[in-house]
């Protein structure tokens, strides 16, 4: 036991180690929050496992040992990894674009076999690994130098644009908010950051004129005043609102929710699943939720914290990150607090790319915690 901590800052721990070094608290509140989402698919197929609860299941197994495979891997792997990674999400993207299938107005998924996917939901997992691996090559002043700034630019605006034109602006500002955090992390100026976000400011109008689909204008006029057509553009925040407040403080209780059974939520089994958990378990039980949530984010960033490599705390802080602007953006939608924007409540919704790509990205997060004592050197990272 003596050469243990030698061997962990060298990476040549057993798969027995690395199994007890996996913090398994951590997993425990995933498994926790995803049997929740499991019960809630079952509660809105009015009692039933098919079509959703079965399928959500299979999904969350498959995850999860995806999830532990990943754990037991060795963060320099991941390092090297990075590039491709990031690579292939962004030709898959690409293939969305030339050969994608199109659901409810919008072209986001595309077909390999017997698989449909929405590469945009790896995307978010790859972007960060690809920023990590960069940054973590650069020191604090290389950062913020404006050459050595359009690299990781690059790559954030490439896949964000990407995703935009599908159309899907909840993942673009998923995008976009990860990629900022990152750069913000890695000590970027505030030279940068301030004409930044005053420019962001100023581009709004532009944005709405030319950017924006009438869809999207819609959805911020029924933001701003969804009583105007309650029945219309409005119908969707309106029924998720009367869900969350017919909740009250305890709840109707579990398979006891009127707004799903009678079909008055929209896209119940995905985007506004929170809606129905509000109704069933009431006030409490969202914030037992919440709390939940929080546990998870709070154990990512301690393990980001406790990395001894640059690469592991910038991998940790975006996974935690990412996995807090889904929660986030959801949370505000559901609630009428910001547009609808149809990004699903990780490991709560209903969705099979989306529950793979959050738990191997726990799976990247549980191996920053295992190899926490391995030291990489900044310049094994970089543009290559």
């Amino acid at each position: 036991m003596t050469l243990r901590p030698y061997a962990a800052a060298h990476g040549q721990l057993s798969i027995v180690d690395k199994l007890y070094e996996i913090n398994w608290g951590l997993v425990l509140m995933i498994s926790l929050i995803a049997a929740i989402g499991i019960a809630m698919q079952y509660s809105v197929a009015g009692g039933s496992w098919d079509p959703w609860a079965d399928r959500q299941l299979f999904r969350f197994v498959l995850g999860f040992a995806l999830m532990i495979v990943a754990a037991l891997v060795d963060i320099r792997f991941w390092l090297k990894f990075a590039y491709p990674a990031y690579a292939v999400s962004l030709l898959l993207l690409i293939g969305v674009e030339l050969a994608g299938l199109a659901h409810l107005g919008a072209q986001r998924w595309i077909t390999l076999g017997p698989l449909e996917l929405q590469p945009s939901e790896p995307m978010k997992i790859a972007l960060v690994l690809a920023l990590a691996k960069f940054l973590h090559g650069q020191s604090v002043e290389d950062v913020s130098k404006p050459l050595k700034l359009l690299i990781p630019l690059a790559l954030i605006g490439i896949p964000a644009g990407l995703v935009a034109i599908q159309p899907n602006l909840g993942t673009t500002i998923i995008l976009g908010l990860d990629g900022a955090s990152l750069l913000f992390l890695a000590g970027l100026s505030w030279w940068w950051i301030l004409p930044t976000l005053g420019s962001a400011a100023a581009a709004v109008p532009l944005a709405w004129k030319f950017v924006l689909h009438d869809y999207q204008k819609a959805r911020v006029m029924t933001f701003l005043n969804p009583e105007s057509d309650a029945l219309g553009a409005g119908w969707n925040i309106t029924q998720a609102k009367i869900a969350v407040g017919s909740g009250g403080a305890a709840g109707k209780g579990f398979l006891q929710g009127t707004q799903s059974r009678l079909n008055f939520l929209p896209e119940k089994q995905t985007d506004f699943i929170f809606t129905n958990y509000a109704e069933e378990f009431g006030f409490v039980g969202c914030i037992a939720l919440l709390i939940l949530f929080a546990a998870v984010i709070g154990y990512g960033v301690q393990t980001a914290t406790s990395a001894r490599s640059q690469f592991g705390r910038l991998l940790a802080m975006g996974i935690t990150l990412n996995f807090f602007f889904y929660i986030m953006i959801n949370g505000l939608m559901v609630m009428g607090l910001i547009p609808v924007v149809g990004i699903p409540m990780p490991l709560i919704s209903y969705g099979g790319t989306a529950m793979l790509a959050v738990m191997f990205g726990f799976g990247l997060l549980l191996s920053v915690h295992v190899h926490r004592q391995v030291e990489i050197p900044r310049h094994s990272a970089g543009i290559i």
